[in-house]
């Protein structure tokens, strides 16, 4: 049996940052005390002494691209990018090719991971104007849940029938997760800058096209529906200060019927850096203002928003580089995105418990994920150790996206994640992924 023994880690978890050691036995936490001596000859010790042990982070929004959509990422490369990150579970969205819309496709996609999968894995089921009766066969205890796109992004999979969309809401009693953004509104005001500029529009006006304004209407409108048909509704990437208006921390998360994400691009970035990144920062909703930017971290930080996520959306270099109009909307996260909340919380912007509450233990509460997102004794050894004192600069030989780039590219970070366990197993250390595909698929307790 796989037997490795933690040692003087700063471990955090519940809110606690207290030292100790950690045993992994098999795929388990075994025992977790201030201090546990060798087991058997055959233990691996690491001594993870100044640096944190939280549990993997749970990314609840990715785009790993397999099927039909590999030259721009594939589950292999982009979960081996995800360990590397301290990221060792996954939920991906069905806007693949084929998308995933049936329950045929769906388990396709399952397939798929259980052979290429590094990290653990699950799936959303996509729902379209059409595909109601496919939708409610989805299996709650293994499936994450039902993606509705409500603004149009990569993969065409807009619902925009309302006679649809209550249906949905009112009959899957599964967590429902949205994109939001309202068309109309999008169209309106790319209209506007077309006649402005022609088909030579600035990426500097994306965030007024994809404007506040879009994103709130549609996330007002998803909530208002949520609450007349008591659906269980998770919004994805909010990115304006008017949509925080919309949330609430008066309740417990384990009570709110209604949750929300911020993903890590919308914490980092505002307009104001289109001017240097130009289209590797342009995602769908948009990076906005710095007051936007405030507002979600103020939201974060008194829990109106629940799990920060990554939305890792990769494109090629070549698709990146096209003018505006015809590059696509999105880029690759998993990598850095632990890293980055580290970043913030070195600049005073967030504790290493709050980090740990919103990227390990709300996704597990959110999705009520089987024995993951604590270090607790009995719950699978998904495990990361952050070095917070370990400087690093990112660069593309450092990258492991198959897109080969990064947003992060040249940037500083004095956190590295220098461990990663899945499973019990030691996929990831001092730079290196081992070539081991432990990820196991996702189960949830419903």
């Amino acid at each position: 049996m796989n037997t490795v023994l933690i040692k003087n880690a700063m471990i955090v978890n519940e809110g606690r940052i207290f030292e100790g050691d950690v045993l992994i036995e098999g795929e388990f936490i075994k025992e977790i005390a201030q201090r546990i001596s060798h087991k058997s000859s055959n233990c691996k010790v690491i001594d993870a002494e100044g640096s944190y042990l939280i549990p993997g982070a749970i990314d609840d929004q990715v785009h790993f691209r397999e099927p039909g959509l590999t030259h721009k990422g594939d589950i292999a490369s982009e979960s081996r990018a995800a360990i590397a990150g301290g990221i060792t579970s996954f939920i991906e969205q069905p806007n693949t090719v084929p998308n995933a819309i049936t329950q045929n496709l769906l388990e396709e996609k399952y397939r798929i991971a259980s052979e290429k999968s590094y990290a653990n894995y699950s799936f959303m089921m996509g729902g379209t104007n059409d595909n109601l009766e496919e939708v409610l066969k989805t299996n709650p205890k293994n499936v994450a849940g039902i993606k509705l796109f409500l603004g149009s992004s990569t993969g065409n999979m807009l619902v925009d029938n309302p006679e649809t969309l209550e249906k949905i809401f009112a009959n899957t009693k599964m967590l429902i997760a949205v994109h939001c953004e309202d068309e109309t509104t999008i169209k309106t005001n790319l209209e506007k800058y077309k006649a402005e500029y022609g088909d030579d529009i600035p990426v500097t006006v994306h965030h007024l096209i994809r404007s506040e304004e879009a994103c709130y209407l549609s996330s007002s409108k998803a909530i208002e529906l949520a609450k007349k048909t008591g659906a269980r509704l998770h919004i994805f990437h909010l990115s304006s200060a008017k949509e925080m208006d919309l949330f609430t921390n008066k309740i417990p998360l384990e009570e709110k019927q209604i949750t929300a994400e911020v993903c890590v691009h919308h914490l980092w970035f505002s307009n104001e850096d289109y001017a240097t990144k130009g289209n590797f920062i342009k995602w769908n909703p948009a990076v906005k203002s710095e007051t936007d930017r405030d507002a979600l971290w103020k939201a974060l930080l008194d829990d109106r928003i629940d799990v920060i996520a990554t939305d890792h959306a990769p494109h090629t270099l070549e698709e990146k580089s096209r003018s505006y109009l015809n590059a696509p909307s999105g880029g690759p996260l998993v990598q850095h995105a632990v890293v980055a909340m580290f970043e913030a919380y070195h600049q005073g912007k967030i504790s290493v418990e709050k980090i740990v509450e919103k990227m390990c233990h709300n996704p597990a509460k959110i999705f009520k994920i089987e024995n993951r997102g604590f270090i607790k004794e009995g719950f699978y050894a998904d495990l990361a150790i952050v070095n917070p004192a370990k400087p690093w600069s990112v660069n593309r030989d450092n990258i492991l996206y198959k897109c080969g780039w990064s947003p992060f590219e040249g940037t500083n970070f004095k956190s590295r994640i220098s461990h990663t366990f899945v499973n019990g197993q030691l996929v990831y250390e001092n730079a290196k992924v081992k070539e081991i595909k432990a990820g196991k698929r996702l189960l949830f307790n419903r």
